[in-house]
């Protein structure tokens, strides 16, 4: 996950990094990028695929249930959501650290995008985003387990209804003599009873299909990922549809869902002593970020969904550490979060001689 780099003698001459090393000339270096805050909204999403009965025609004359479809269908809702910040490279935040004998850099981390963990230091866990991992299903009835000869060898649909329909009657009839203690034979005890009432149930359960078909319920995971730039109030984030569920936002099938991003203009605080004191231009290299505050709420349509509160870094700014933190008299570690850039943690030592 993390690239380790010790001593790295790098030559940096990138245009991609000419805005962060500005009116300085870096001969050699290990280079990073800051990295910049993304929105990760995993929208949990209920699939229901109906399947109609062979025998739908039939239910009701047979079982008098009413209304049964006869078509198939596919239907989706939203179960919840979960929202994530990480981090990805900032491309206009492209730095270079000095590796010289003048500077006492023994190790630099980055993320596998280029983006700086750490320096001197172990750096903090990236937390790895799992993929989405539906609950185990059942497996399938399938009721032609369950017929009888007399069914199987049916001359036609409306005969094998018949007999269907006979056969769910008998188990029935089955389970309520069994539950009453009143059949011919009855189990020795209650696990065997728990037993044959288990499978009866199936037995029904799979003849019943015939008629009132198959309801499958199916939870899937969709990502919608979002970058927050700037303030914005009720920008479209995605649209979703009952028929097809989540869909793109130029979709004008689906039901619109909106992001609103108010900058709370709060950052955190960084000790004076150490930020660097001279011009951009002559700053070593040591760079950290120090993201700002945001609110986030989702609307569904016109009405309020979510609100979360979160730091992101391209709402801060960017500040320049002391380069004689990293002289040859000091052993200094640092760890930067990796989804925000900001200091997490900063451990100075005299350097062992």
């Amino acid at each position: 996950m993390k690239n380790l780099i010790i001593a790295s003698l790098l030559l940096m001459a990138c245009a991609n990094g000419s805005s962060a090393q500005s009116g300085k000339d870096v001969a050699e270096g290990t280079g990073y990028y800051l990295p910049r805050t993304e929105l990760r909204f995993a929208v949990k999403v209920e699939k229901t695929s109906y399947t109609p009965g062979d025998l739908a025609v039939y239910a009701e004359k047979y079982l008098k249930m009413k209304n049964v479809k006869t078509k198939p269908s596919v239907t989706y809702r939203i179960l919840g959501l979960d929202i994530k910040s990480e981090g990805e490279r900032d491309t206009s935040k492209f730095y270079v650290l000095p590796t010289d004998n003048k500077h006492n850099i023994q190790t630099v981390d980055l993320s596998e995008s280029g983006v700086l963990l750490a320096v001197n230091a172990d750096p903090k866990e990236i937390e790895e985003t799992q993929p989405f991992k539906p609950a185990p299903k059942p497996s399938p009835l399938n009721p032609r387990d369950y017929m009888n000869e007399d069914i199987l060898s049916a001359g036609s649909s409306a005969k094998m209804a018949e007999l269907c329909a006979l056969e769910i009657y008998d188990i029935r009839d089955s389970k309520s003599l069994l539950s009453k203690g009143q059949a011919d034979f009855m189990p020795k005890d209650g696990e065997q009873l728990r037993i044959m009432l288990a499978n009866l149930d199936t037995q029904e359960a799979a003849l019943m299909q015939l008629f009132s078909g198959v309801t499958v319920k199916d939870t899937m995971e969709t990502v919608v990922r979002f970058v927050p730039t700037k303030p914005v109030s009720k920008q479209l984030l995605f649209r979703f549809s009952k028929w097809m569920g989540v869909t793109d936002a130029d979709d004008l099938a689906g039901n619109p869902y909106y992001i609103s991003v108010a900058d709370k203009n709060v950052i955190p605080s960084i000790q004076e002593d150490l930020l660097s004191t001279k011009k951009a231009k002559d700053n070593g290299g040591f760079y950290v970020n120090l993201p700002g505050k945001i609110e986030v709420t989702l609307h569904r349509g016109d009405e309020q969904w979510a609100v979360y509160e979160l730091y992101a870094a391209q709402f801060g700014k960017v500040v320049a550490l002391d380069e004689d933190l990293f002289n040859k008299k000091l052993f200094t570690g640092i760890v930067l979060n990796p989804v925000t850039g900001n200091l997490e943690s900063i451990e100075i030592e005299n350097a062992k001689r």
